[in-house]
């Protein structure tokens, strides 16, 4: 379902952004711009951003945020009607002590994050708050402190979880949150499959994030070179067989799409590369790990994506050891 037809009006809801990056802050940023009462937690950017604000520089229009409420301590921030984690799912642990003090009682989280799992992890914590998945099809990336560069796209995708791994459906949770990411011109599709619309990302997040750091690319020269292109064609259609093991079936048409978008895509630096650059942690676990597993026990194995996960394990070691 998208919601272009939505009413766009003001809310009077209030937003937490748990990890104010690339995603949660041109997100964050794009609500504060449109009236809505937002609060970033921030980690080595907090001095900057509380003493200057952000800048966004985006394909939509650059605009400059001078003031924000910044915060490097959870517990100094208010409770608010929706907590939105946009942290990188290797910092997934530290949700339990992050997430409480936001909460009301009927606080919605809203996890911008890539892979499988993290609505299962926050549930068996949190099993009395509603969970939305959001899944962002975006070009986008930190420049510097405070600065944050929107290039392509921008769409989320919202699903509800539901704890038997059952379709939601449409939700009156997600109907609230798409109008107010509405209101601030940010596109929403809503689905009612929460577990599809996560093996559908992965269709994209699969071949791109692991291949551009095995190979040293950026997409379009993973596209632009024939072997590589149909490496990622192989892995999508792996995906795609992974979710059928699942009960998902996604459509032919949509590897077609994934290829035709990555192709006419400006040249992009996918997040686990720019991670891997960095020496952060990659998130292989969420993006590739638990894909396999539950493939696995559905009796399903995937060569290709194991492969890339054995690769990019190795990698991450080499990382975490040079920190």
């Amino acid at each position: 379902m998208n919601t272009s037809n939505l009413p766009q009006s003001m809310t009077n809801r209030n937003y937490a952004i748990i990890g104010t990056g690339a995603i949660g802050g041109f997100y964050g940023g794009k609500l504060q711009k449109a009236g809505t009462e937002v609060h970033f937690l921030l980690n080595t950017d907090y001095e900057y951003v509380r003493d200057n604000g952000l800048l966004i520089s985006s394909t939509d229009g650059d605009f400059n945020l001078e003031k924000v409420n910044a915060y490097n301590q959870v517990q100094e921030m208010p409770p608010c009607d929706v907590v939105v984690v946009a942290l990188k799912t290797t910092q997934n642990h530290l949700l339990p002590q992050l997430l409480p003090p936001l909460l009301k009682d009927n606080t919605i989280i809203v996890l911008l994050q890539n892979g499988l799992g993290s609505e299962d992890y926050i549930a068996e914590f949190l099993p009395n708050h509603p969970i939305i998945g959001g899944l962002c099809f975006i070009c986008a990336y930190k420049v510097k402190p405070g600065h944050i560069s929107h290039l392509d796209y921008g769409t989320i995708t919202l699903a509800e979880y539901s704890a038997n791994g059952q379709p939601a459906g449409i939700t009156e949770n997600m109907r609230l949150i798409a109008g107010d990411f509405a209101a601030a011109k940010i596109p929403i599709i809503l689905n009612e499959d929460l577990i599809l619309t996560r093996w559908k990302k992965l269709v994209w997040n699969v071949p791109y994030n692991g291949l551009s750091v095995i190979l040293n690319a950026q997409t379009s020269e993973l596209m632009a070179n024939p072997h590589t292109r149909h490496l990622a064609e192989d892995l999508m259609r792996e995906v795609v067989a992974g979710a059928a093991a699942c009960g998902r079936i996604i459509s032919e048409d949509f590897i077609a799409k994934m290829l035709d978008h990555t192709e006419k895509m400006k040249p992009y630096l996918t997040s686990m590369k720019l991670d891997g650059d960095r020496g952060n942690p990659l998130e292989v676990e969420a993006i590739l790990g638990n894909p396999l597993r539950i493939a696995k026990l559905a009796g399903v194995d995937l060569p290709r994506m194991w492969m890339l996960y054995q690769q990019l394990k190795f990698i991450d070691a080499q990382n975490t050891q040079l920190q």
